[in-house]
């Protein structure tokens, strides 16, 4: 079975950075897009980037270029570098992934547990 584990959250200083990971394991045919969203207590689960396999990325505008997302296809890893966070991007973040699991079966989206960001002032 397919799995997503997100690490690297937890307490980070306004202005600092932080940099969380998305490991993707099981029977993996085919890793494609891979996303992080967050959502925050009481609010919906939003979009803040999406990579492609071929690395193509987009992002969520109001982030400003202060966050960026990568990945590693060798280790089917994303990343996400959050450089000067504020206290509205504290928030449960989660990786998602698209991905074809076997060669007869179409892909899907899979989701992680999330991982807490906290971000002090």
């Amino acid at each position: 079975q397919v799995q997503l584990v997100e690490s690297g959250g937890g307490l980070v200083q306004a202005g600092g950075s932080l940099r969380l990971s998305c490991v993707a394991s099981g029977s993996i045919f085919s890793l494609n897009d891979m996303a992080w969203y967050r959502q925050a207590p009481g609010k919906p689960r939003e979009l803040v980037a999406r990579i492609t396999s071929a690395g193509i990325t987009d992002y969520v505008g109001s982030l400003r270029g202060r966050f960026t997302i990568s990945r590693d296809n060798a280790k089917n890893t994303a990343y996400l570098q959050m450089n000067s966070p504020e206290p509205e991007d504290a928030a449960v973040y989660y990786c998602n992934a698209v991905i074809k699991t076997s060669t007869y079966l179409p892909p899907f989206n899979f989701w992680g547990q999330g991982t807490q960001v906290t971000v002090s002032s």
